[in-house]
């Protein structure tokens, strides 16, 4: 399993829960020269990768959508990559998304090659994906499956991760990537114990 470090973890968990895999916008506290490493040390080891867009967005001091721009001006995105999904547990989709997806706002040139919009009602639903075997995420699965079910604090002890990581991965892998029906109750002397039905 790749060692991350918690402001990795979060950065990967955050992108794996967008639909389009973008790493941006960071965690708050990540500015300048921090961010620029942690970006910087995920690039070289493939978790995230850059995608050039046809889109003329100014990059902002924020990093709020857009890393930088290129030499003809064009926004760079940065998106996670099937091993940055894997390093946190979550099964890369079969397909591969979209590399000229424009960021939120931005105004661009249409795009005869570009897909047409949807609305709300029409947008296919999400295709759930299976988890591996032998990951982190699996044995939260397993956990969850279990007739007591687990609190974040028994998942934190047998997967090594922080209380918000568990979280964005029931919230994130569980629920929205895998499709799954996570429930949670409070249970007296244990706290609140979430559980999914058994498979």
């Amino acid at each position: 399993m790749t060692r991350l470090s918690d402001t990795q973890l979060v950065i990967l968990s955050a992108a794996s829960q967008r639909d389009d895999g973008n790493v941006l916008p960071l965690p708050g506290s990540l500015r300048g020269g921090a961010a620029t490493r942690v970006v910087g040390a995920l690039l070289s080891r493939g978790l995230i990768a850059e995608r050039v867009t046809d889109s003329i967005t100014v990059a902002d001091p924020a990093l709020n959508r857009v890393w930088r721009n290129d030499e003809e001006g064009r926004a760079v995105l940065l998106h996670i990559t099937d091993a940055g999904l894997a390093a946190i547990g979550v099964e890369p989709e079969d397909a591969p998304a979209d590399a000229d997806t424009a960021p939120e706002g931005a105004t661009d040139a249409p795009n005869a090659d570009a897909p047409t919009e949807t609305t709300p009602d029409s947008a296919p639903a999400p295709t759930a994906r299976k988890p591996r075997e032998g990951t982190k995420q699996a044995r939260l699965i397993a956990m969850l499956r279990a007739p007591e079910g687990a609190t974040i604090a028994e998942i934190v002890t047998a997967t090594g991760w922080q209380p918000h990581t568990v979280r964005g991965a029931i919230a994130g892998a569980l629920k929205k990537k895998l499709g799954l029906e996570v429930t949670s109750e409070k249970v007296d002397g244990r706290g609140r114990v979430y559980r999914l039905p058994a498979a």
